[in-house]
């Protein structure tokens, strides 16, 4: 008798099945790949916000007085330095590494925050790594919470 058939009823007889259908057997393999390519690819947005910060630094205009008001070539040093760890902490998640998740989750919190101080200067992209970087907190906060 092959596979789970009663004999007689196997509709391939003599074949089993390779693989099973349905969702993954681990959440943590799915989240942990979840979480560290939203954070290696905030990282890369938050590179690239920098790098256009340091490019282009008398094209970002401020209509209005702004408490965290800095020049924007250190604002895209800010962003490069913080995207750079980042992207370092994202793919430690992706390689499962404990310090990675600590980490990326410190550095996702960082990173929104300050993407919150420069909502100012380039609003829309911004808005979007915050997002992406509140998708990353919230999937290594359920990494952490099962790892407890």
């Amino acid at each position: 008798m092959s596979g789970k058939y009663a004999p007689g009823s196997d509709p391939y007889p003599g074949l089993t099945p390779v693989a099973g259908y349905g969702p993954p057997t681990s959440v943590a393999v799915t989240s942990s790949g979840f979480a560290g390519t939203m954070l290696v690819l905030a990282a890369l947005f938050q590179i690239l916000q920098g790098i256009a910060a340091l490019a282009a630094d008398t094209s970002a205009m401020v209509s209005v007085e702004y408490i965290y008001e800095l020049d924007v070539t250190t604002w895209g040093w800010i962003h490069i330095s913080v995207g750079a760890a980042a992207f370092a902490a994202g793919l430690g998640v992706l390689r499962k590494q404990t310090w990675a998740y600590v980490a990326g989750l410190a550095l996702a919190i960082l990173a929104s925050i300050v993407n919150f101080a420069f909502l100012p200067y380039y609003p829309l992209w911004s808005a979007v790594i915050i997002a992406l970087t509140l998708a990353v907190i919230w999937a290594l906060i359920f990494l952490l919470g099962r790892r407890s």
